[in-house]
């Protein structure tokens, strides 16, 4: 704490680099904070550095009543505020629309900014375990996909209170402060914000369900689920499938739902024998994933395809997620049914592999 105050003095001072110093213990956590509120990696990155820059002109006006923690949050869940009353909420394909019939093929993407981004929680550090004892989700149960997905059809103030009550453990009092509201309020919004989550969550977190399977069982079927893919035999990847299992392929609108759909959609289509893959391990949300990679005769290497966020209810797979890293800039929907010929679009190629530690190609 003393050196805290110390860099505090100087920052006040108007010493970047001690405002820097100050700032730094607390720049991963608050990125996690930003990506729960706005669901997009690229949108906590812009809010997290206004929030920043907010902090650093308004160092003057710091008095200390409450902890520096404290008032970051304050000025990074204002900022998220802000933004989110100023475009759409971000959503996974499953909560868009209706699932696709298989028949129909890939369908076209939505091009607007309407989609969840997975979140590289290796990368920034996320800690496991609880954020303070008051907290009631863990840190890695507070990114997973569809916690991330039940807090965007919140209402923002409701989405606020859950995160800083129930994820990061700050008082009924501390949020009222931050919200420039009463206790009540905060209790009130509180208690329908916890039932709307309950409603869309799972029974089991995937933290749970990850410690009961525990490493050898994880990699069991994930590796069982690679190597069925990498045969190209349908029937065998459905078989790692639950019976409701649903495949999603974001910036499409299009997902698919059921074996029966997945079977026609898989052989049709990913493994039709069109195409070559290769997949990496990764991990996102705190959940397993796979980076999948396609064969590209004119680059002589497997290129990047999309990051599959991998869903698990038991010893299966519930939900896969790709993230597809492919352009969308061709109108015609054939396109899409031959994406994997598509160049890549570098923004999402950003979002889904290199911000994982992904490598852009594979020999």
């Amino acid at each position: 704490m003393v050196r805290e105050r110390e860099l505090l003095e100087a920052a006040g001072g108007g010493d970047q680099d001690a405002y820097g110093r100050l700032v730094e213990p607390y720049r991963g956590e608050l990125h996690a904070h930003c990506y729960r509120m706005l669901g997009s990696v690229h949108d906590a990155e812009d809010a997290l550095q206004e929030a920043l820059l907010r902090a650093w002109r308004g160092l003057a006006r710091f008095e200390g009543r409450s902890s520096l923690r404290s008032w970051l949050y304050t000025i990074a869940t204002n900022t998220c505020l802000n933004q989110i009353a100023a475009r759409p909420k971000r959503v996974l394909p499953v909560d868009y629309g209706p699932a696709a019939d298989p028949h129909d093929g890939p369908g076209e993407p939505i091009v607007e900014s309407v989609w969840l981004e997975p979140y590289p929680d290796e990368q920034l550090g996320l800690e496991d375990g609880y954020a303070s004892p008051e907290a009631s989700y863990e840190q890695r149960e507070s990114v997973e996909l569809a916690f991330i997905a039940a807090l965007q059809h919140l209402p923002a103030t409701q989405r606020a209170v859950l995160v800083l009550r129930e994820v990061l453990g700050f008082s009924a009092r501390e949020v009222a402060a931050t919200l420039e509201t009463t206790v009540p309020s905060v209790n009130s919004a509180l208690q329908r914000a916890r039932a709307a989550v309950d409603e869309r969550l799972p029974e089991q977190s995937q933290q749970a369900t990850l410690r009961s399977l525990g490493d050898e069982g994880l990699r069991e079927i994930v590796e069982g689920y690679v190597d069925a893919w990498e045969r190209g035999d349908v029937e065998a990847v459905v078989a790692r499938l639950t019976e409701d299992a649903t495949f999603a392929m974001p910036p499409l609108r299009t997902w698919y739902h059921g074996h029966e759909a997945l079977t026609i959609f898989l052989a049709g289509w990913p493994l039709s024998g069109n195409w070559r893959w290769r997949q990496l391990p990764a991990r996102a949300n705190g959940q397993p994933a796979l980076a999948f990679y396609t064969w590209d005769p004119e680059a002589g290497a497997y290129l990047p395809f999309a990051l599959n966020v991998l869903t698990l209810r038991g010893s299966q797979i519930s939900d896969v997620t790709a993230f597809v890293a492919r352009s969308t800039e061709e109108p015609e929907r054939e396109a899409y049914a031959r994406w994997p010929e598509q160049p890549a679009d570098p923004q999402r190629l950003m979002a889904t592999f290199e911000r994982f530690g992904l490598p852009g190609r594979l020999d």
